[in-house]
């Protein structure tokens, strides 16, 4: 767990560059309601503070979740969130080892489906809000004098690219904006670099499986690469898709959560390609600008089906 939390500090590091102050307010409160919600349910099912609180878990689920809402994100909608993900997708169903769905998801979902505005106001690159300025904004709702949240909010690259092809622009008009650099959007792809270093360190300490992102990401680039090719004026290249962030931060540090994954090596294959396909569906046909976070709960759901139908077969045994 604590490497799990080691390897983020670059994405995380990242998004401090880019979006400001925002998202260590983020961290901070994730971790405290976090270490708050896991205390008082340990004590209410008469667990050990000390070997429970000390593997992690609870942090890797604030961190997780902290990481993707957005940096300016009300301090209450992070609380609530996380409070969610604990107490209910985590200890409701029994704690650390026998949950079914990711936590961090969990909670995710439940702020975009109750709290879409809260949501969909992402902070613009570099929007120059200072530490206290932020501060003010996180926990009063209040911006400085003479700023509006206009000013220094602004939609995500796959946001973007959405609601402009839904008004009939082509692709070629979407990208000729400042908005995007050549990946990702401008700014957004070293965002994802950061967590693909962090996440390359995890498959090589072996804390993650790499069959999971390797395919997530493959289906996801192979999807976007085919209708792109067919039709690249209406559809994101997929070098897009691949570094809007969400898909790598998705890849090695949300669908290879351990317990509620597949486990077995053909297993997490179908399991990394379904949650890539689904993120993809979602993303073309959805109302959702992404969709990582629901292809993971889906996924999450047929993890044992596919453990079950991909047991590797017993030494001596036959097949049959």
């Amino acid at each position: 767990m604590r490497r799990v939390l080691y390897a983020l500090i670059p994405g995380i590091g990242a998004q401090f560059w880019w979006f400001g102050w925002g998202v260590l307010f983020s961290i901070g409160i994730a971790s405290v309601v976090a270490l708050a919600a896991e205390a008082a349910v340990l004590a209410i099912r008469d667990k050990s503070l000390k070997l429970y609180l000390g593997d992690c878990s609870a942090l890797v689920t604030a961190w997780l979740l902290a990481a993707a809402l957005p940096a300016l994100a009300p301090w209450w909608l992070t609380a609530v969130g996380v409070a969610f993900a604990i107490i209910v997708a985590k200890h409701l169903y029994g704690g650390l080892g026998y949950n079914p769905f990711n936590p961090a998801m969990v909670g995710y979902v439940v702020l975009l489906i109750s709290f879409p505005l809260e949501m969909s106001t992402w902070p613009a690159l570099q929007h120059g809000l200072g530490f206290l300025d932020t501060a003010q904004l996180v926990f009063t709702g209040q911006l400085p004098a003479g700023v509006t949240l206009d000013a220094v909010t602004g939609a995500t690259p796959l946001d973007a690219v959405k609601t402009q092809l839904s008004l009939g622009k082509s692709m070629a008009e979407i990208t000729s904006g400042s908005l995007f650099g050549l990946l990702g959007g401008r700014g957004w792809e070293w965002v994802s670099l950061a967590y693909l270093a962090g996440g390359l360190w995890l498959v090589y300490t072996r804390v993650a499986a790499w069959r999971i992102p390797a395919a997530m990401l493959s289906s996801i680039v192979l999807l976007a690469g085919i209708f792109y090719a067919l039709d690249p004026q209406a559809q994101p290249s997929p070098w897009f898709h691949l570094f809007s962030v969400s898909s790598i931060y998705g890849a090695f540090f949300i669908a290879t959560d351990p317990v509620s994954a597949s486990t077995t090596p053909r297993g997490r294959l179908l399991y990394g390609a379904g949650i890539g396909v689904l993120t993809y569906i979602i993303r073309s046909l959805g109302g959702y600008p992404d969709g990582v976070a629901f292809a993971v709960l889906l996924m999450n759901i047929t993890a044992p089906t596919i453990d079950y139908y991909t047991q590797p077969r017993v030494f001596g045994a036959r097949r049959g």
